[in-house]
């Protein structure tokens, strides 16, 4: 079982900026509703505009058990971003989990 589904803490500390053209309004696959315009080119993820971030489609208990209920539709950023990433475990660092091992 792959850590981010228990982990999640990249869904609650980073900004999800992606271009708009990721919007489902736009041909992209993101759900228009879960998502904020930042400006003309550029969208974010509901929820990681604030402080403490965490992502509207984040479901669960982070650092437990959680679930992305937009995963087969989520942007760029969080199909790119690695699990076991020094963002990674940045992320994880702060919120207090253990680091990651090698995978």
């Amino acid at each position: 079982m792959s850590a981010c589904t228990t982990c999640g803490a990249c869904c609650a500390c980073f900004r999800v900026d992606f271009s708009v053209h990721e919007l489902e309004d736009m041909g992209g696959p993101v759900p228009a509703g879960l998502a904020v315009d930042v400006n003309d080119s550029t969208a974010r993820m509901r929820g990681t505009d604030h402080s403490p971030p965490r992502c509207a489609a984040l479901t669960g208990q982070v650092g437990v058990k959680v679930g992305c209920g937009i995963y087969e539709w989520r942007p760029s950023p969080c199909r790119e971003f690695e699990e076991g990433s020094d963002a990674c475990q940045r992320a994880r660092a702060r919120l207090g989990l253990a680091r990651l091992g090698p995978l």
